[in-house]
């Protein structure tokens, strides 16, 4: 049973030996010259103003999330308009319908304000 796993053990092994002497050579060969410039943290090119456990506004959260939705249903369109030849009217049927779900979904997400900063 050995032999039927000898392969996979083999190359985890020399994956591991290999990340090992990769580490071993840079932290060897590269240059260590620490000083308080490249030590200290910053965001953004600025220094930290504030904890980095503080809490974020739900609406950041909303927005990336309909960000995500939008890209998901451009992401789909492509592909749709490749084949829609071949699917017909069924197919431009679908997609609008999957379009105006997505639209009125928009719709009341504008109109509730959850794209409103304040």
């Amino acid at each position: 049973m050995l032999e039927q796993y000898l392969p996979i053990l083999l190359f985890i092994l020399f994956g591991l030996v290999v990340g090992a002497v990769l580490l071993t050579v840079g932290s060897l060969v590269s240059p260590n010259r620490p000083d308080p410039e490249k030590l200290s943290p910053y965001e953004c090119g600025f220094e930290a103003f504030e904890d980095a456990r503080m809490k974020f506004d739900v609406r950041y959260y909303l927005v990336a999330i309909l960000f995500i939705l939008f890209d998901l249903e451009i992401a789909f369109l492509f592909p749709w308009a490749v084949v829609l030849p071949e699917i017909g009217m069924a197919g431009f049927v679908a997609m609008m319908v999957f379009l105006l779900i997505l639209v009125v979904g928009f719709v009341y997400e504008w109109k509730k304000g959850a794209l409103e900063w304040e």
